[in-house]
């Protein structure tokens, strides 16, 4: 019965470093990636983040699908070479072809709220 549940113990903490040490790897082999970006209705205003923070239409901030919490990552338009450094506290987008989805502050630093989508590179900060 012991060596059972060390077995477990020992298995689950080997998931969880895989798990870790896979989505770190992710985050850091980044360098850029091109898409489509798109940003939050304003019906989400106030509600929380996967993070556990409120979400603020004012805030430089974005959702991402596998980076870490706290990364920053800058979004430039290579069709008019405009950018912002954004957050990423939240997980998304949901819709298919989509790479991030930005805060409405942030959107209209890329002068993207007419389209509602625009083509997009994401680079990490250091």
């Amino acid at each position: 019965m012991g060596a059972s549940k060390r077995f477990i113990r020992t298995s689950c903490a080997a998931a969880l470093l895989i798990f870790f040490s896979a989505s770190h790897a992710f985050a850091i082999d980044i360098e850029i990636r091109e898409g489509v970006a798109s940003f939050y209705s304003d019906r989400f205003q106030g509600s929380p983040t996967a993070s556990g923070e409120p979400f603020d239409q004012q805030a430089l901030t974005a959702a991402h699908p596998t980076l870490p919490f706290g990364t920053k990552v800058l979004v430039t338009r290579p069709d008019t070479g405009q950018e912002v450094e954004v957050l990423i506290n939240d997980r998304g987008p949901f819709v298919k072809g989509r790479i991030i989805d930005l805060s409405k502050r942030a959107a209209r630093q890329l002068g993207m709220i007419r389209r509602g989508v625009a083509p997009v590179m994401i680079t990490l900060v250091d």
